[in-house]
């Protein structure tokens, strides 16, 4: 079962992935130093499906796609935060992330509580206390670009059907 990561506000990408780590090009490695910066024990506690749960402007600072890759290669499936910075909500769209903004899902977390995440019906639920959060689902066609595994396998999908990209 997914596990949450809970964070507050202004979460920045140079927290998420330090700049220093710039010229590591292999996510693997990358993913060594997600959220170095911010929790240090994140990468030993983080599991295949966590989900990262924050407060507001989650993902400002520089534009770098590696804040993404590096959360994505260490295992995390989803961010749902109260709001994102705009570029690092695309970004995240693009590389598959679901990224998701719910109000109030911050303070209806603790790290380490069970999450389940319904992306159509707009629900991020803590199993470990029982309660639930709504949010304004996604559009079909940025759910279409996630269940594609992002903007690039998707134009592929789409290329490769005989439609126009």
């Amino acid at each position: 079962m997914p596990r949450a990561h809970v964070y507050g506000d202004d979460v920045n990408t140079d927290v998420i992935y330090p700049g220093r780590y710039s010229e590591l090009y292999d996510p693997s490695d990358m993913a060594k130093h997600a959220m170095e910066d911010l929790d240090p024990a994140f990468r030993d506690r983080v599991r295949p499906g966590d989900i990262i749960v924050a407060g507001r402007n989650f993902g400002c600072g520089s534009s770098r796609e590696q804040a993404v890759i590096c959360l994505q290669r260490a295992g995390v499936s989803a961010v749902v935060a109260t709001s994102f910075a705009r570029i690092f909500f695309r970004n995240a769209i693009n590389l598959g992330m679901p990224v998701v903004e719910a109000p109030g899902a911050a303070d209806a977390f603790s790290t380490g509580d069970e999450v389940g995440l319904d992306l159509r019906a707009g629900v991020v639920r803590n199993l470990s206390r029982g309660t639930e959060v709504s949010f304004h689902p996604l559009p079909p066609f940025l759910l279409e670009i996630l269940d594609d595994g992002g903007l690039v396998a998707h134009l592929r999908r789409r290329l490769e059907a005989g439609g126009r990209g």
